[in-house]
């Protein structure tokens, strides 16, 4: 993502033009304006403006994750703000190197999206990447952007991990605990109300459109001794059922444990929904679930809610395999 000194004047003039659209300015029209008093910190070696980024990588190791978001399956912009779809993007992958025990470096962005998408809503999309960002103490550090029929989004996040050994879903072991911290259910009880026509209440809603992981508890439950981690993104069950899967194991999860808020019984009431429902198998909400060392509590601000035994590889709920669709997954019938 590097400004060029070939930008045509009359974009460069147009940048700050009302009502402006991406074929107004072009490619680099869009960089410059989009980067132009960003600050970065003081990971970023190099940023925006050169073939390449540099990173700071003082552990010698660098995690990295990529996720990508279509306009019309994973957000919409009349139920969704730029903004607040650029901090979804962001947060999305954030989450997945606190998962890895690790805290974040930096952040890659690509972009396709047509040509007359406005520039403003391209600068709102920016900003709440680097609103998500500043979250965790990290930069834009660079990008791309092209041509496209529809608007997508691709997020990059790098990550240290500080010396530690990466937290990975295959580490469960029979007599560990499960513990999650974080958010669940919010998410997917906010895309019932808005697929149903509904944008109240907000609380809820606005949980859909804009995540809240626990970005700092990836590194505590790491330093804590957690022998597998992953983020919630598809759904508790579906999600665990990698841990599972990759560790051989059998999960059991215990429902009373798992605490529904009084709002999330209220529109389910509403809705027609056992509430439990988005919190076994709501993605988007970016919780944190890990398993623990039998005897090692988990860390302040995690909950236990499962057991790991031997069995069959995959997730019980209070003994049983539940009843329904377990989570989200790309491609399904």
């Amino acid at each position: 993502m590097s400004p060029s000194s070939s930008t045509p004047r009359d974009a460069t003039e147009a940048i700050d033009t009302p009502g402006a659209s991406l074929a107004d300015v072009g490619e680099f029209g869009l960089i410059s304006r989009v980067t132009r008093d960003r600050s970065q910190p003081a990971a970023t070696l190099l940023g925006p403006g050169d073939d390449a980024a540099v990173v700071a990588a003082p552990d010698g190791r660098v995690v990295a994750c990529t996720d990508v978001l279509v306009d019309g399956v994973h957000f919409r912009l009349d139920w969704s703000t730029p903004e607040q779809v650029g901090r979804k993007a962001a947060a999305a992958n954030l989450a997945d190197v606190a998962a890895m025990g690790a805290v974040p470096t930096g952040l890659l962005v690509g972009l396709a999206c047509p040509a007359d998408t406005p520039l403003q809503t391209l600068e709102d999309l920016a900003s709440g990447l680097w609103v998500e960002a500043g979250l965790v103490g990290v930069g834009v550090v660079g990008g791309d952007v092209a041509a496209s029929a529809t608007l997508v989004i691709s997020v990059t996040a790098l990550g240290s991990l500080e010396g530690r050994a990466p937290v990975l879903r295959s580490g469960a072991r029979p007599g560990d605990t499960v513990a999650v911290c974080g958010r669940l259910g919010w998410s997917g009880a906010g895309l019932a109300v808005l697929t149903r026509g509904f944008r109240s209440p907000g609380a809820v809603v606005n949980a859909h459109r804009v995540p809240e992981p626990p970005y700092a508890a990836g590194p505590v439950a790491a330093r804590a001794g957690a022998t597998s981690m992953i983020d919630v993104s598809d759904g508790l069950l579906a999600d665990l059922g990698h841990v599972a899967r990759a560790s051989g194991v059998l999960v059991d999860l215990w429902s009373a444990t798992l605490e529904v808020p009084a709002r999330l019984v209220d529109v389910g009431s509403a809705l027609g929904v056992d509430p439990l429902h988005w919190l076994l198998t709501g993605g988007e909400d970016h919780a944190l679930v890990a398993t623990f060392p039998p005897g090692a509590p988990p860390p302040e601000g995690w909950t236990v809610i499962g057991a790991v035994s031997t069995g069959e590889p995959g997730v019980l709920v209070d003994g049983q395999t539940y009843e329904g669709d377990g989570g989200w997954e790309h491609f399904s019938r």
